[in-house]
């Protein structure tokens, strides 16, 4: 299942309209907040998925039945862009138990390209929800070559995938390669994908823009 946030008007698109801009691109502070707000908005709609029960909580005037997340979720993000979403998330789902994993592209002299795992640290993710973040979703294969990555900590009970801006063919890419119970939570979809497999109009290198250019 596929959710666009910025199909309705709401204040996401602000946020989305800030990341883009070349001008607001310069302050890598607000980049950054901008990036960790709309993990925030994907953490309160995906909020209203998960399985919540009921508890009994003592006010100082006495007792009151209210819902509680029934358990945690997973969170984890791609190495180094996903950092900003990531807080987000981790914003809401201040519990949570968390994944980091280092994901490239290595590049090669005929252009092509393939991707590159160097690092990953994940508790145990059997039968939990996994929730996990890259601002971009270009071609799809960082995120199914990861998710694959974590699935040898255990095969968890539901995926969320939450990207500020995708590609039609990373979309579907994911579609194709995640077997099992996945969602994609999207902060827009874009339709063209370079030649270098670069979103447009996208909004650049969300790395770079978040914490500054790479050698």
């Amino acid at each position: 299942m596929v959710h666009i946030l910025s199909e309705q008007n709401s204040i996401i698109n602000q946020f989305i309209a800030e990341i883009r801009d070349v001008e607001i691109q310069n302050d890598r502070m607000r980049f950054r907040r901008n990036m960790e707000r709309i993990g925030e908005i994907a953490a309160y709609e995906i909020s209203k998925r998960l399985e919540w029960v009921e508890k009994e909580v003592t006010t100082p005037l006495g007792i009151a039945n209210v819902p509680v997340l029934k358990e945690q979720p997973v969170l984890a993000t791609i190495l180094r862009a996903g950092l900003s979403m990531h807080q987000g998330l981790l914003n809401y789902f201040d519990h949570a138990e968390n994944a980091f994993i280092s994901a490239y592209r290595r590049h090669h002299k005929d252009g092509s390209f393939d991707i590159h795992l160097e690092y990953v640290s994940s508790p145990s993710i059997a039968d939990r929800i996994l929730i996990i973040s890259d601002p971009m979703l270009a071609t799809g294969q960082s995120m199914a070559k990861t998710i694959k990555a974590l699935f040898d900590k255990g095969k968890p009970r539901h995926v969320h995938i939450v990207a500020a801006i995708a590609s039609i063919e990373g979309i579907e890419h994911v579609k194709s390669h995640l077997a099992g119970d996945v969602t994609l939570w999207l902060g827009a979809v874009d339709e063209e994908l370079t030649a270098q497999a670069y979103i447009v109009p996208g909004l650049g290198d969300a790395g770079d823009l978040a914490y500054g250019r790479k050698d």
